[in-house]
């Protein structure tokens, strides 16, 4: 797999839905597409090469986006998803996550502390339970009776950060942190990971340790279906990072993947929910980044955020992955 960094028309499905819409792409186009894998951020690249890695062994669409999802977990150099996140203001690591395919399967914990791989325990709720959504200690306590090993994921350098910030208790966004290049994530943390097979089917998963030294017990967009995932048949996926109560406002990927079943092309429809979060909040988001990307059933993908330096990584058929500034509403100083 290679890694490389680089700088309309309405859809043909219009408001189709559902197995009828997917049957109506032909085979022979769909496997030309092939293998389309997006995920948010530069870390992303690490993800996708995984959830490739599943897809060409014969693995699932559930199976590779899940893959994605536990890379960045299990790192402990990235405080804004699973191992070494940064705690609440608590001092507690708590964590995020969805799985869902486009066959209406979906799966998500809210809450889920001393769990490494919350991507994995959303999938067990998934394939386990007869609900959607699991949070706090039900969802704990889920994990623990389905094998998932208890461990402290509050790393001495997350601690040494959550206790520097109890001196001040302050909170400042800091717009674009889950970026390395950008310095530690202490806002929005999300890694949001959407895949298409050669079939042109979809799955996605979302996971994240939530906005760094939050209140205990908040949630943002990245376990809600609808907000921070969504995955339809035969009109696309979408997936959001940024500051989640901005996204949840929305619904944001709901309403992306609603433009996109609408006729619009995955870039206009992101764009389209990012205009929309600026003309309903106004100044009140000065300095606050969301951002969403998507693909469309015919493989197509777009990207959108409010501010620049949203950053996405995209990996083809072949394996090939390129990391992409998104554009923006607003323009770089």
């Amino acid at each position: 797999m290679t890694i490389s960094t680089d700088t309309t028309r309405r859809g043909v499905l219009g408001l189709a839905t559902g197995a009828a819409a997917v049957a109506s792409i032909p085979a022979a186009a769909a496997a030309k597409v092939g293998i389309v894998i997006l995920s948010t951020w530069d870390f992303g690249a690490a993800a996708n090469a995984a959830a490739y890695a599943k897809l060409i062994a014969g693995g699932t669409l559930v199976d590779a986006v899940e893959a994605g999802g536990r890379v960045p977990e299990s790192d402990p150099a990235n405080h804004s998803v699973g191992y070494s996140g940064y705690p609440d203001r608590d001092g507690r690591v708590t964590l995020d996550a969805i799985i869902m395919d486009d066959a209406g399967h979906v799966g998500a914990v809210g809450a889920l502390e001393n769990t490494t791989h919350a991507i994995s325990v959303a999938r067990a709720v998934m394939e386990k339970t007869p609900h959607t959504f699991l949070v706090g200690d039900g969802a704990t306590r889920f994990a623990r009776d389905q094998g998932f090993p208890q461990q402290n994921l509050l790393t001495p350098e997350s601690e040494a950060e959550w206790r520097k910030w109890l001196t001040t208790q302050a909170y400042r966004p800091v717009a674009n942190s889950e970026n390395r290049i950008s310095g530690d994530a202490r806002d929005h943390d999300t890694i949001g990971l959407l895949a298409r097979d050669r079939s042109g089917r979809f799955a996605g998963a979302c996971t994240t340790s939530g906005m760094a030294f939050k209140m205990h017990g908040r949630l943002g967009d990245s376990p809600q279906c609808g907000s921070g995932l969504f995955v339809e048949a035969g009109v696309g996926a979408a997936t959001a990072t940024g500051l989640g109560e901005e996204v949840t406002r929305i619904a944001g990927t709901a309403r992306v993947v609603a433009s996109m079943r609408a006729g619009m092309a995955p870039d206009a429809a992101c764009r389209e929910a990012v205009m929309h979060i600026a003309r309903l909040r106004g100044d009140a988001i000065k300095d606050t980044q969301v951002g969403f990307i998507a693909i469309a059933q015919d493989g197509r993908t777009g990207a959108f955020a409010l501010l620049p330096g949203f950053t996405y990584a995209l990996t083809d058929d072949a394996g090939k992955t390129v990391v992409r500034p998104a554009p923006s509403l607003k323009r770089a100083a």
